[in-house]
């Protein structure tokens, strides 16, 4: 009997343990999965689980360019410009090709007010000019990706800079818009 009970130990106690570094396995795996790791980043700047967004390619989209610097002109991860940031994802997420200068955005945009964004709309500013100098890509809960002399990085429109400088959002009008093809 008391062979039997230290039998049924040893197993019960070999279970456990293989269970345990099962989960520290996937717990491992998930934190070094860069899926994860932009979950958690969006997570935490924004305040949204990644998997509660509507366009999670969007979102993956972005954390690939955090950090890349800004470089006038630029348009690598050597270096970007806030419009060519901008191109670069209409692009590649929304399939949809649009002109190269933030000026020449807006006229293709319907021209909506700060409390009419929704993800995907685009949010310019006229920073100490008269012409439209920056264009960012809005997120939502007042968040926006852009390029700009800090380069790649999200920030919020209610930063007092970014208020003070804000002109409109616009939203790509649906004649400039490339229909998707299925596969």
């Amino acid at each position: 009997m008391i062979k039997k009970n230290i039998l049924l130990t040893i197993f019960l106690l070999g279970v456990s343990l293989a269970s345990f570094a099962q989960k520290s396995k996937k717990e491992t795996t998930k934190l070094e999965d860069p899926d994860n790791l932009a979950s958690q980043y969006f997570s935490q700047v924004m305040g949204v689980a990644l998997d509660a967004t509507s366009n999670i390619k969007l979102y993956k989209f972005i954390y690939e360019w955090i950090g890349t610097p800004y470089r006038f002109g630029g348009n690598s991860k050597n270096g970007i410009d806030c419009s060519a940031f901008t191109k670069a994802i209409y692009d590649k997420v929304f399939n949809t090709a649009i002109l190269r200068s933030s000026r020449d955005v807006f006229s293709m945009t319907s021209p909506i007010s700060k409390d009419e964004l929704k993800e995907g709309d685009l949010v310019f500013f006229k920073i100490r000019s008269r012409k439209i100098t920056h264009i960012g890509l809005y997120l939502g809960n007042n968040k926006f990706a852009h390029a700009s002399n800090k380069g790649v990085l999200i920030s919020n429109l209610n930063e007092t800079y970014y208020t003070k400088y804000f002109y409109k959002g616009g939203r790509i009008l649906d004649s400039f818009k490339k229909e998707l093809v299925e596969e």
